[in-house]
């Protein structure tokens, strides 16, 4: 029974994920953090973090990680196969009928009137991942970090400013943190 719960609920996330990995996080969120209670929000945003370092989409290695989690191997290859399985349909699907129709601009008019959902999708989860970064509950800002905080300050002007390769970002993010945390706590 778990075996068909991940694959449903990886196949739901695999369906509805346009937009990419970003846009699939508040799907992932809700799958495995609401509705069947798989992972914590904090476990979530780890999830996310790790799904980020690791090679491939975000959405495929939440697939991987929670299936290993809840079903072992086999729930691993149930959850990615559900994950990949509406896009490979979709994508062997579209390519038939962009061939066929590629005169027709109906696909870029289908793919324009997403881009406004997606960019809302993105933001929600940008939002959602901080507030549990910061130690933000709703508004309550009695957990507040404010090292984080800083932390995220250092990295934006890092990246947007310098143009500063993000493996080093990341890992002097975790260096600061590490650092805060031996001499703090």
């Amino acid at each position: 029974m778990i075996y068909l719960k991940l694959f449903i609920s990886f196949l739901k996330i695999g369906a509805f994920s346009f937009g990419g990995g970003y846009a699939a996080m508040p799907i992932i969120q809700s799958e495995v953090v609401d509705t069947y209670k798989w992972l914590t929000v904090e476990e979530f945003t780890d999830l996310i973090t790790i799904s980020q370092m690791t090679p491939g989409p975000i959405a495929i290695n939440s697939a991987t990680f929670v299936g290993i989690r809840i079903g072992g191997v086999v729930g691993a290859a149930v959850a990615t196969l559900g994950c990949i399985l509406p896009s490979t349909i979709l994508l062997i699907f579209l390519a038939w009928m962009y061939k066929k129709y590629k005169k027709l601009n109906m696909i870029q008019s289908i793919l324009s009137v997403l881009r406004p959902a997606v960019v809302v999708m993105i933001a929600i989860s940008g939002i959602k991942i901080l507030e549990s970064a910061f130690g933000i509950n709703g508004f309550s800002m009695e957990n507040f970090k404010i090292h984080m905080l800083a932390i995220f300050i250092i990295c934006m002007v890092l990246l947007l400013k310098y143009n500063k390769n993000p493996i080093f970002v990341m890992v002097l993010a975790g260096l600061l943190n590490l650092f805060y945390n031996v001499l703090f706590l």
